[in-house]
């Protein structure tokens, strides 16, 4: 019997303590926009998240000071908190100015803390009792790592670079070798009774996730459910003449998933920026992915996004059966 889901005003409250145990995982405002999702359902939430971006403030911090990229952290923090706070508004201020200029506050607050107290995930909680957080974010390594790639037969480095240059993806790796999974994200994945595959940079945010040793394996063997928040249109360099099996494929051959599971594909009408194009869902072998569709696009934002609420209603219909 399907669970029935929450009403709009009950889901922005995140109180549904008899919801499912949640985990979603990826970087940047593709998972940003997946936990406000999972929020309208789930009775317990947890984010594992890239620990490869090397752009912007992150960049300059992770290279400072030998941690992982804060910027996808804070931003999950920031989609986990009740708002509006002032605690928040201050996490994601962001100064145009000064010695500063670029730093996101909240990146400074967790590079500060880490620092304190020596331990990122130390760090995390503090953040996350501070913002209130209704779960939490753990990257998937304790430490940072630097994606690597052939793209079109040249050789780049770098997830900026590497979600900049066009052509083909043939190889992408991470690095150090010795890197490993975080133990608490591993956990999260394992204990979950649904595990998401948000949208977002396909590449450089969820399968540098999965590149990281271990993190594909607890998904295969998770006793979770398994779904895939297909992405609502293609993206320049990355993913320009993907269809949804290509997402799929490139979730085997290149992040190591093995077992199927199910796609929340979009319906609803998209304005599709010059260059791109709607990810297509055909009646193609999904080597055991089954297909959900929905109208989960937001209607009329700037730029396609998933609609939180929407996607909520789906994710939770899934999670119910």
């Amino acid at each position: 019997m399907s669970t029935p889901l929450p009403s709009a005003e009950t889901a922005l409250l995140g109180t549904h303590q008899s919801g499912p145990n949640v985990t979603a995982i990826g970087g940047g405002a593709g998972l940003a926009t997946t936990l406000e999702a999972v929020q309208t359902y789930a009775g317990q939430m947890s984010a594992v998240v890239t620990v490869a971006d090397d752009g912007g403030s992150s960049g300059r911090l992770t290279a400072g000071m030998n941690i992982p990229p804060p910027g996808d952290l804070r931003k999950c923090l920031l989609a986990l908190a009740p708002e509006p706070t002032m605690w928040s508004e201050l996490f994601a201020h962001r100064f145009d100015r000064s010695d500063v200029a670029g730093h996101s506050l909240g990146n400074l607050m967790i590079a500060a803390l880490a620092d304190i107290t020596g331990d990122l995930s130390s760090a995390l909680r503090i953040i996350e009792d501070l913002l209130h957080c209704r779960g939490s974010v753990y990257p998937a390594a304790l430490e940072p790592a630097r994606l690597r790639g052939v793209i079109g037969g040249v050789e780049v480095s770098g997830q900026v670079a590497m979600a900049r240059t066009p052509g083909e993806i043939s190889e992408i790796k991470i690095e150090p070798d010795h890197l490993v999974a975080n133990p608490s994200a591993v956990h999260a994945i394992r204990d979950a009774d649904q595990i998401v595959l948000s949208c977002g940079s396909l590449f450089t945010s969820l399968v540098a996730v999965m590149l990281v040793p271990g993190i594909a394996r607890a998904i295969n063997q998770a006793r979770g459910s398994l779904v895939l928040v297909l992405n609502l249109v293609t993206q320049q360099a990355e993913t320009l003449g993907f269809a949804g099996r290509d997402h799929v494929a490139a979730l085997a051959a290149f992040g190591g998933v093995t077992r199927p599971g199910t796609i929340v594909a979009n319906t609803a009408p998209l304005d599709v920026p010059d260059g791109l194009a709607p990810v297509s869902i055909g009646p193609e072998d999904f080597s055991g992915w089954s297909v959900v569709q929905g109208k989960v696009a937001e209607q009329g934002a700037d730029w396609p996004r998933h609609d939180p609420l929407a996607l909520g209603r789906v994710l939770g219909s899934i999670a119910g059966e």
